[in-house]
């Protein structure tokens, strides 16, 4: 199975917290939408730069992009 992470930014000072915001709102789309989350979660890149990001298989890509449209992507291995 191919999976991709899709990622969220977010930046200044209040940027963990909203970034623990939005991830709430992201498990909360898939489940109205009965979508498979592989997994979610929140990550600090620095201070004042931190992302909300999804794990979900590679054939669910269109339809996610297009309705959360995150700001980047990675494969997953």
């Amino acid at each position: 199975m191919s999976y991709l992470k899709l990622i969220w930014d977010f930046r200044g000072p209040n940027s963990k917290q909203i970034a623990k915001h939005h991830e709430k709102h992201l498990r909360e789309f898939f489940d109205l939408e009965k979508k498979q989350l592989i997994n979610s979660g929140v990550e600090s890149l620095n201070i004042s730069h931190n992302i909300a990001f999804v794990i979900i298989e590679k054939s669910d890509l269109e339809y996610i992009k297009t309705s959360l449209k995150p700001n980047r992507g990675q494969t997953v291995t």
